[in-house]
């Protein structure tokens, strides 16, 4: 036996293996490509922080069903209510960051933690921005039995009974609290807040009487305007919007100095590969195009509006925060 073939054989009994250069090459491309693997590779989940049948809930469902003809792999809605959407958000964070988990939010970085003190996540660090999807107004609406048929006539009401009327919230932080604080603070008055887990539940305590007023997202609040259950009386839009016609814009409901707006956009786990994070922003972008899905948006009271790209919905998202942060503040809304 030659000293080459005893010098391999001792190799070969402590364990080694010898390859041929061919076959080495070969594993590392085998390698590679189970490590690249393409995307998406499976279903993508799109959590929401809030039960079915409210504004967010609404927007992914017709958000998922064009993604899903573009990614060619199904895309679900997985609701996670509870917690001020902490309890979704916090899945989300933890998630393995792949691409394939989702969440659709509005951006409550700074007001979650302005109100929350405590989270199980970090807002700014454990998320990537991905893209915003839909922007819209809230809506002012009272119980048929409040003796009010205009925003003024509401006002006048607040004041004979101080802390008297049950607002519904949708919970801390949410688009509901926020526009209900500013406009306690531009009208001087003040409601009692009742918190809930989403805007659905927030407009059924409306529905039977346990609240008599409320500030909610046109997807949730329209089909029951429409309905006569429930009565509007200002969009919080100074002049109105054409996607929610018939109800006045806050300077001709007498109320000039009030307006709030919400948007709803698509967030990653950080760690998230960026090849991942702008297959997702083309396909939401792409889907936001389509005639039918954005007829839906604004039928339900809002407009899609695709970021530019993850980046630009990156500095969008930092841009606001300083601004968001400075409303919470002057207007003191905080965890009762």
């Amino acid at each position: 036996m030659s000293d080459k073939a005893k010098d391999n054989r001792r190799k070969a009994k402590r364990g080694w293996i010898i390859l041929h250069p061919s076959a080495f090459i070969l594993g590392c491309v085998i390698a590679a490509s189970a490590i690249a693997q393409p995307f998406p590779s499976g279903p993508v989940r799109i959590v929401v922080g809030y039960p079915p049948g409210g504004s967010a809930d609404t927007t992914a469902r017709v958000l998922a069903g064009e993604m899903t003809r573009d990614l060619a792999v199904t895309v679900i809605v997985d609701n996670r209510p509870g917690g001020g959407t902490t309890i979704g958000s916090d899945a989300v964070a933890k998630a393995r960051p792949d691409g394939h988990t989702l969440l659709l939010n509005w951006h409550q970085s700074v007001a979650k933690t302005l109100l929350n003190e405590k989270l199980p996540y970090d807002p700014e660090r454990d998320f990537v921005p991905v893209s915003r999807v839909a922007t819209g107004a809230t809506i002012l609406v009272v119980h048929p039995s409040v003796p009010a048929r205009t925003l003024k006539e509401l006002i006048a009401l607040a004041r004979a009974r101080p802390g008297q009327l049950n607002a519904a919230s949708g919970g801390f932080g949410s688009a509901s609290h926020m526009a209900a604080a500013h406009f306690e603070a531009v009208t001087g008055i003040r409601f009692t807040t009742i918190q809930y887990k989403g805007g659905a539940p927030a407009s059924q305590s409306l529905l039977v009487g346990d609240t008599q007023v409320m500030f909610g997202a046109s997807p949730t609040l329209i089909p029951l305007i429409k309905a006569g259950r429930l009565r509007p009386l200002v969009v919080s839009l100074r002049h109105g919007s054409p996607s929610i016609p018939g109800i006045p814009g806050s300077e001709a409901a007498g109320v000039p100095g009030f307006e709030s707006t919400f948007w709803f956009g698509l967030f990653a786990p950080a760690g998230t590969p960026a090849a991942a994070v702008r297959r997702l922003h083309r396909s939401a972008t792409l889907s936001l195009a389509s005639a039918d899905v954005r007829a839906k948006i604004s039928a339900s009271g809002m407009d899609a509006t695709p970021s530019a790209s993850p980046e630009a919905f990156a500095a969008e998202v930092a841009a606001e925060g300083p601004k968001l942060e400075k409303l919470i503040r002057d207007l003191g809304a905080r965890i009762e």
